[in-house]
């Protein structure tokens, strides 16, 4: 159980110290990942950024997720029922949104070019495993030194997935409980993360 997303994330940095001094690059999810991400890029002296994902929900359950969209890459975990012609509006819809969020988190700045870093990919934990999955492959498609996935909290089958992922060179997990509801049941303070808040945090560690 971890107190809040700070600590989280401070639990986290020390885990990554192996990777202080390297050429990395910390890209976090938003909105959740921002706290834990930005204490771990100070701590590595490495830059932010985040990469923008967002879940394909079941058409007739939202909240389970099928997969997830990124601006430019699409990941699967399986139909189910969905047909190709739900997947294809949804992901047009999701794209749309992806495109004004990627407006408001660029906005002060460019993209961090990923091209011969170790992209340290980080959230507050996971669930399924498609948005981080979907990160994944967007990172491996910039041509990165090394793909690295840290966070905090996950179930065990989607750790083994990211170790079976080829893009995936290390994981650093720090609970991987049997008994995994949801995220925020590891939590004593899992508030929301507003995109105001989101977007501050990015700015504010991409200060020159």
């Amino acid at each position: 159980m971890f107190e809040n997303r700070k600590q989280a994330g401070k639990q986290l940095a020390e885990a990554l110290s192996k990777y202080k001094g390297k050429d990395a690059v910390v890209l976090a999810i938003p909105r959740g990942g921002l706290p834990l991400g930005a204490i771990i890029a100070k701590s590595l002296h490495a830059p932010l950024d985040v990469v923008l994902t967002k879940k394909i929900g079941h058409p007739g359950n939202k909240e389970y997720a099928i997969g997830a969209v990124s601006l430019e890459d699409i990941y699967l975990t399986g139909r189910g029922e969905a047909s190709q012609e739900y997947i294809e509006k949804e992901t047009e819809r999701i794209r749309e949104l992806l495109k004004t969020r990627d407006e408001h988190y660029h906005g002060k700045f460019r993209a961090k070019d990923l091209k011969g870093k170790v992209v340290i990919i980080t959230d507050d934990g996971i669930a399924t495993g498609s948005t981080i999955l979907a990160t994944v492959e967007f990172a491996a498609a910039k041509t990165p030194a090394a793909i690295v996935v840290a966070v905090p909290v996950a179930p065990p089958d989607s750790i083994e997935n990211l170790w079976s992922n080829k893009n995936v060179d290390d994981v650093i997990c720090l609970q991987t409980p049997y008994n995994f509801y949801a995220v925020g049941q590891f939590y004593k303070d899992f508030q929301a993360v507003s995109d105001e808040e989101a977007i501050r945090i990015l700015e504010e560690a991409n200060k020159d």
